[in-house]
């Protein structure tokens, strides 16, 4: 058997991966293109507090402002954001990201199937014997005790 194929997380990856591409499928069926399923909280974000940084949009969904800038280029290359015209003496990186028209347009049915993602992720949440939710909370408790990336180094060879 292959290293890789005997990942104790495997089963968790594939799970989540198909997760996320039945939410994608769902934009293609409406004749969405270009719309990643890590778009939709930033996008729903912006709609509803308005124009926001890169570092602002980090912080509300607790991502670095790597992954973040790297989320707000493939938005702005989808056409989905555009960056707001910068006050003279401005910082372009405190510029704000806000919405495009074309994304305007996609909110309210992005928001639709937010609700109904999360309707349907606490609905199999209540199918299982023991809650997801009370696992990820129970994981996080012991990272917060011991952290993983401290849990790892003392795993590795010396």
């Amino acid at each position: 058997m292959d290293l890789l194929d005997s990942s104790y997380w495997h089963n968790i990856h594939a799970v989540l991966g198909a997760i996320d591409q039945d939410i994608a499928g769902l934009y293609t069926e409406a004749g969405i293109e270009g719309v990643r399923t890590r778009f939709v909280g930033p996008l729903i974000s912006i709609n509803r507090l308005g124009p926001m940084t890169i570092r602002q949009l980090a912080d509300r969904w607790d991502v670095s402002h790597s992954a973040m800038s790297q989320t707000v280029a493939a938005m702005r290359t989808a056409g989905l954001v555009e960056t707001a015209a910068a006050a003279p003496g401005d910082d372009a990186r405190t510029r704000p990201v806000q919405l495009t028209a074309r994304s305007r347009e996609l909110i309210p049915f992005l928001e639709a199937e937010w609700r109904a993602t999360e309707l349907t992720v606490r609905q199999l949440d209540a199918e299982l014997p023991y809650p997801l939710s009370r696992v990820a909370d129970d994981l996080a408790a012991l990272l917060e005790r011991r952290s993983f990336a401290e849990r790892l180094r003392g795993n590795l060879p010396a």
